[in-house]
């Protein structure tokens, strides 16, 4: 349900598709389709195994060499890793084992791998600036788990969403199983019955359930009301390097944006003994503190850096597709109080533009700020 309403609300079904695919495992096949649940329409996403139900259970370090072994970026692989190691944990308590020795049964499936790692790979092509979740509807009745048939939640539910408000008997069944509860334990930053959010988008994820109260998972995009889009959760790192190799720079800075930087930038500067060196810094979410420190520890030359807590304002921004005669290009606007004060092609779609008509991408430039100047 939650890929389903990840797709429902903008995630394009081919990149999850082979986003996916860098996994490097099969035995599964992805089915999308549009449907209707009690009149509600939104999309449907079922994780069909080839061979019927899989008997294999993997352990944590299986699934963290599944992951650490394939082509996704590390900001990805890391989310993806934190819920697994969360799911361990509570599994782990449940059955008074250790947490390297506890194997999965359920979630160790592909079906579940493909949920969670699909789950990472949805929120990064998103990048949410910020996830609030009502109180988490458990459900009610008997669940069958492994080990017997349960009370809902599973046991492994209920550890996972300690400290999280929950309610339960709005369904007759088990509404939160524990992958759905690990996605949103990881990933929630608050959990709320009342946010002031100005809705841009409602998507549905419809569930494979039936019941009088509709199974859909629905979730909304948007932003806080009465905010110029101010955070002030940023943080800044800077660091000073002389003695490396220039051209490890690219490499660095590629790793920091899959680790989820905002933005990394690079100034040249005079040090000591007149040596030629470069600022590092990088911009990201507080979040991702842990993440870049160690990037910055392990991929440069620096023994040390600063880092500093900073203010991000940011303008409202939204997207339009421009008509040229060369292809469809998006368009960022951005806006304030309302207003909409500048705009700006993106320029992935042009260089593509330019590559698949064989010409010059200046001729692509001339051709969408002429559109824009007219208001097209």
């Amino acid at each position: 349900m939650n890929l389903a309403a990840m797709i429902d609300l903008g995630v394009p079904e081919e990149f999850l598709r082979s986003e996916l695919a860098k996994l490097k495992i099969d035995g599964y096949t992805l089915e999308v389709s549009k449907g209707i649940k009690n009149g509600i329409s939104g999309t449907r996403v079922k994780v069909r195994l080839d061979h019927g139900p899989e008997q294999h259970h993997r352990n944590l370090k299986d699934i963290t060499n599944i992951i650490q072994g394939s082509e996704l970026s590390d900001h990805i692989k890391q989310n993806s890793l934190v819920m697994f190691k969360k799911l361990a944990e509570a599994e782990a308590k449940v059955h008074d084992k250790d947490i390297d020795t506890i194997h999965f049964h359920e979630v160790g499936a592909v079906d579940s791998i493909v949920d969670i790692v699909g789950a990472a790979i949805c929120f990064d092509n998103l990048k949410p600036e910020k996830i609030f979740s009502s109180s988490v509807e458990l459900g009610s009745g008997l669940v069958k788990c492994a080990h017997g048939t349960f009370p809902v939640p599973a046991p492994a539910t209920a550890e996972i969403l300690k400290g999280i408000p929950v309610k339960t008997g709005h369904q007759p069944f088990e509404a939160t199983t524990p992958t759905g509860a690990v996605i949103l334990a990881c990933n929630v930053d608050e959990f709320q019955e009342k946010t002031n959010l100005i809705i841009q988008k409602t998507a549905y994820g419809i569930g494979h359930k039936d019941s009088d109260v509709p199974n859909v998972l629905r979730i909304f995009s948007g932003e806080l009301s009465g905010a110029e889009n101010k955070e002030t959760q940023h943080r800044m790192f800077e660091c000073n390097i002389d003695d490396m190799n220039p051209e490890v720079l690219e490499y660095i800075m590629e790793k920091l944006f899959d680790a989820g930087a905002d933005d990394v930038f690079i100034t040249a500067m005079i040090m000591k003994k007149s040596r030629n060196a470069s600022k590092l810094c990088v911009l990201c979410h507080d979040s991702l503190k842990e993440a870049i420190s160690g990037i910055l520890i392990h991929e440069t030359s620096t023994l040390g850096f600063r880092s500093y807590a900073v203010e991000k304002t940011v303008l409202k921004r939204e997207f339009r597709e421009l008509k040229t005669k060369y292809g469809d290009v998006r368009i960022k606007m951005g806006y304030h109080n309302g207003e909409m004060i500048k705009q700006k092609a993106e320029y992935e779609d042009m260089v593509k533009i330019a590559h698949e008509n064989n010409i010059p991408l200046r001729e692509v430039y001339k051709e969408v700020d002429r559109l824009i100047d007219e208001g097209t």
